[in-house]
């Protein structure tokens, strides 16, 4: 629900008023607010113009819900305008497929986000087939904590690439991944320790080497993401082109076993839940 602030009173009373006569179940189409001017504001010359000036006034627009609406109210035309422009630069062309926009107040966290992704439809397909398996189970969770990250878990599964999440949290540290640790014991690695010790290019090579199904270049990005605490996306083609070099093309000898180079969590212990940006 997209309300002109300024210039328009919105109340419980007016939103369960609206509620009861929207025919919210079937609705008969599609409403689209054209917004005149926003494809020129949009140019470089004139958008970085347009911020300049907009960049000092106060933003006193607010994001809520009333009668199961996402209620947009912004103060002014001016932070309508913001917003739009805002949405309107969001692009799914990155690494993650997707990007994000937040809105309204910012109180410990902002009151509202618009987030857009590049395979929503496949995305929405796959998490609802997660959740009915998961919800199948007979010791499927009950809280809602304990259920996203099932529900996660079970989606890398269903897309196949389970394998990659190098790393994962449980209640006393990072260890290797379940789907992970099947195919790195073929590397002979155990634990990150072992990982780390060996390097991701060896323990790619050994991989290669033993002829595992499945195996590809993702998973050499999934490890050198992990023992540099970051997303496979996030590794650099600079150095995706470094470990391609060092890898080569024929299959070394295993060499002696290195000595073992303790692996060093990340800093933060606390798992994180909040889905976006996840690391391998």
């Amino acid at each position: 629900m997209l309300v002109p602030g300024w210039c328009t009173p919105f109340d419980e009373r007016v939103a369960g008023e609206l509620k009861r006569r929207l025919p919210l179940a079937r609705p008969e189409g599609t409403v689209r607010w054209h917004t005149f001017g926003l494809d020129r504001t949009v140019e470089p010359g004139a958008l970085d113009d347009w911020w300049g000036r907009y960049r000092r006034r106060e933003h006193n627009g607010r994001v809520g819900h009333s009668h199961g609406f996402v209620v947009l109210t912004p103060s002014g035309p001016d932070e309508s305008r913001a917003w739009a422009l805002q949405a309107m630069r969001l692009n799914t062309q990155g690494a993650f497929g997707t990007d994000y926009t937040y809105l309204g107040l910012f109180d410990r966290t902002y009151e509202g986000e618009i987030q857009v992704f590049r395979g929503f439809r496949s995305m929405v397909s796959v998490a609802g087939r997660a959740r009915t398996r998961v919800l199948s189970r007979p010791d499927a969770p009950d809280e809602p904590e304990a259920l996203r990250p099932a529900i996660w878990n079970e989606a890398e599964i269903i897309r196949g690439d389970a394998h990659l999440r190098i790393r994962e949290w449980n209640d006393s540290g990072y260890r290797l991944g379940r789907a992970a640790a099947v195919m790195l014991a073929h590397a002979g690695v155990a634990d990150l320790d072992d990982l780390a010790a060996i390097g991701s290019v060896e323990a790619y090579r050994r991989m290669r080497a033993a002829g595992l199904k499945g195996l590809d270049l993702e998973m050499l990005w999934a490890m050198e993401g992990a023992l540099t605490y970051r997303d496979r996306r996030n590794v650099t083609a600079e150095r995706r082109g470094a470990l391609l070099a060092e890898l080569g093309t024929e299959t070394a000898p295993e060499p002696a076993r290195p000595r073992r180079r303790r692996y060093r969590a990340p800093i933060n212990p606390a798992p994180h839940r909040s889905g976006r940006g996840r690391t391998p």
